[in-house]
């Protein structure tokens, strides 16, 4: 075996310092600013500029066009993430990703400025969601190459607080930047200029020529099927992930009309935004320190079981304490039991990975399960409010779903 063998594949055992973490974490909030800002902004207004010429309405076409971006996403990180593992440059297996997938978005964004009607902003988005995503996958993979085990849980906090910062800022830019044109340039700039600290200051793990499996198609397409008989744990770890984040996704959908049609506010607009600072600010009061309580007792399953009861708890609130009171405690809860989660359960996640080889790939696979429940969830919400009882059956069954995914994490044998 050779050094650089070892040190690609092997489990890693030397912590890594407070630098590497920053920029990682950098380089992953860049990533997020380049899908939120137009997520949140500026898709939306380019929607309501292009609708008039397609006799579709505007939410329409801005599902349509989203809808479409999730369908690439769900494809091109699990691939990257298989590309990156086979990948024997001298930057590493993880950095040429970062570089040209943050570049590629960039541009991609750029195409986005420059639309001039529907399918140009389909494509350009399709396109954001395949390059970013490319990045995104090795910036993941990057964690279980370098981190050791009882490191995991602080790395993936502040991995999960840059995503929160990157959608905040991601948002301000685009709001504030000028208009639809100037929005997608900052956005662009802000992800090439926030993965460079990690670039170039921050050695990649090379994988050795000969250490690459031989290439075919077969063998790489059926990579992608992990059985759940031959890795339990994963499976268990991947539902657990899925429940938890249909859950989530099931709660945020329809809030805008729980508060109109449920409470009756009186601003439903402006009671969404209280309610998503809320949930942000205890969300990032909890996101790194849970990580850090995780490590240092050892353990993951106990704080991903206890997170996710918080918030069926929460979510039940929702349905049962039908006032603008309960929410807002309902929101502040939710984001307790999600900050938690989102640091503890990824540590938990690089915890079950099969085999270091594979590790981009697998992480891609898993990261399926945050993605796939924005698709599921109004394909289940819509009958559930229009025939089966309304807002307050909805997160009854939405804090089911939850409740079973924190449940499922007992089946998980091999981490504690």
């Amino acid at each position: 075996m050779t050094t650089v063998r070892a040190a690609a594949l092997a489990e890693p055992v030397e912590p890594v310092g407070r630098g590497w973490t920053a920029a990682l974490s950098l380089a992953n909030g860049a990533i997020w600013v380049g899908w939120f800002g137009p997520l949140q902004i500026l898709l939306a207004s380019q929607a309501k500029d292009f609708a008039p010429g397609t006799g579709m309405s505007k939410e329409a076409l801005l599902a349509w066009v989203t809808g479409a971006g999730a369908v690439v996403s769900l494809l091109a990180n699990p691939v990257f993430g298989a590309l990156s593992d086979r990948t024997t440059a001298r930057r590493g297996r993880r950095t040429p990703w970062i570089v040209a997938g943050s570049a590629g978005g960039a541009l991609a964004l750029l195409l986005l400025a420059g639309a001039r009607g529907p399918w140009t902003m389909a494509l350009g988005w399709c396109l954001v969601q395949l390059t970013l995503n490319a990045a995104f996958a090795a910036v993941t993979a990057a964690v279980p190459d370098r981190v050791p085990r009882l490191q995991r849980g602080v790395v993936g906090g502040w991995l999960g607080a840059a995503q929160i910062l990157g959608v905040v800022v991601g948002t301000g830019l685009a709001t504030l930047a000028g208009g639809t044109g100037a929005g997608y340039v900052a956005c662009a700039v802000f992800t090439v200029v926030g993965v460079l600290p990690y670039v170039l200051r921050h050695q990649d793990l090379r994988l050795a020529p000969g250490d690459r499996p031989a290439w075919s198609w077969r063998s790489f397409l059926a990579g992608f099927w992990l059985s759940p008989r031959r890795h339990p744990d994963l499976g268990w770890a991947w539902l657990t992930r899925f429940l938890i984040n249909l859950s989530n996704s099931l709660v945020l959908l329809y809030l805008l009309y729980y508060l109109r049609d449920g409470l009756h506010h009186a601003d439903p607009e402006q009671g969404v935004l209280i309610l998503t600072a809320v949930n942000g600010l205890t969300l990032m009061a909890t996101v790194v320190c849970g990580g850090i309580w995780s490590d240092r007792v050892g353990r993951r399953k106990p704080f991903v079981v206890w997170s996710g009861v918080l918030m069926a708890v929460a979510t039940a609130a929702l349905a049962g304490w039908e006032t603008w009171p309960g929410a807002i405690v309902a929101a502040a809860v939710l984001g307790v039991g999600f900050g938690v989660f989102t640091s503890v359960d990824f540590a938990l996640m690089t915890d079950v990975l099969p085999t270091a080889l594979d590790r981009g790939k697998d992480l891609g696979v898993i990261n399926v399960a945050n993605a796939l429940p924005q698709v599921a969830a109004p394909a289940l919400a819509a009958p559930i409010v229009t025939y089966l009882g309304g807002y307050r059956a909805l997160y009854l069954v939405a804090a089911a779903i939850g409740l079973a995914g924190a449940v499922l994490v007992g089946r998980i044998r091999g981490v504690d």
